[in-house]
């Protein structure tokens, strides 16, 4: 799972420290791998989902407990550190939860955040004998509270929230899916399938930003307050390509939208060097 994130003891040993088979509900387990659809397997192996697989949590709106590789990824990237504060935005039933609450460790905390009510029940059963653990039934995009060292996004939308942006910590780091919402492949729910996995840094004067490449999370529930012509420049966007060029986070300051990959409502992903 970490081959794509390079030499990571740490992390390695958080993924190795962490049951998944404890975070994936009773019944059968339904895995998704990009050759197949959803498979049901014959019974409850846990040799089957230590691989690269993508676990149904909820098949019908494509909820999923997603890609260890994706995630060991993305971990290595934000690099959470012990004692810091981490904001878990989207948890699910808390699988990943789990890992990011092993690499801060005890003096560490994380405040997982799920919208769906059963789902955050799951989370807080599953997530209940770790001490640097809180969970929220919450509207993720209103989180976290207080600042944090790390808000790691696990659900798509057309914007970064507020909140992730105003509550980072300066040397803090953001990762979120920015995307727009398309019809799933299954019907139901709401995908991220059309969505650019963004890291963001902040600084001292501004934020440095990184286009990882093309991922698919659902999109996020709710009512999500953006204006149907700032999603079309988001499509715009991720259909005209060019993401390796982003540079920088412009955050509620005036812009030259000719140096910009995209230009939002108060923000824009720009091509241009952060602040100094």
């Amino acid at each position: 799972m970490l081959a794509g994130a390079g030499t990571d003891k740490q992390l390695e040993d958080a993924f190795a420290a962490v049951p998944r088979e404890d975070f994936l509900g009773s019944g059968q387990w339904r895995i998704l791998t990009p050759c197949s659809p959803y498979t049901p397997v014959p019974e409850r192996d846990p040799a089957l989902i230590y691989q690269d697989v993508v676990v149904a949590l909820d098949e019908e709106r494509g909820v999923n407990n997603g890609s260890p590789s994706l995630h060991a990824r993305w971990m290595h990237l934000v690099s959470p550190r012990r004692g810091e504060k981490v904001a878990h935005i989207g948890a699910g039933a808390g699988y990943y939860t789990a890992i990011l609450a092993e690499l801060v460790g005890e003096k560490g905390h994380v405040a997982a955040v799920e919208y769906d009510a059963g789902r955050a029940e799951s989370a807080k059963e599953n997530l209940k004998d770790r001490r640097n653990v809180d969970v929220a039934h919450a509207d993720g995009r209103a989180w976290p509270k207080n600042n944090v060292d790390v808000a790691y996004v696990n659900l798509a939308a057309p914007r970064p929230a507020d909140a992730w942006i105003d509550n980072l910590a300066v040397g803090g780091r953001l990762i979120f899916p920015l995307g727009v919402p398309r019809e799933g492949p299954r019907g139901g729910g709401r995908s991220g399938l059309n969505a650019l996995a963004v890291v963001v840094q902040r600084l001292d004067k501004g934020y440095a930003a990184t286009g990882l490449g093309a991922v698919s999370f659902v999109f996020a529930e709710g009512e999500s307050g953006v204006a149907s012509d700032e999603v079309g420049r988001l499509q715009s966007s991720l259909e005209r390509g060019g993401w390796e060029g982003i540079k920088s986070l412009v955050w509620n300051k005036t812009v030259d939208e000719a140096t910009c990959w995209c230009v939002g409502d108060g923000w824009a992903l720009s091509f241009e060097e952060p602040a100094a």
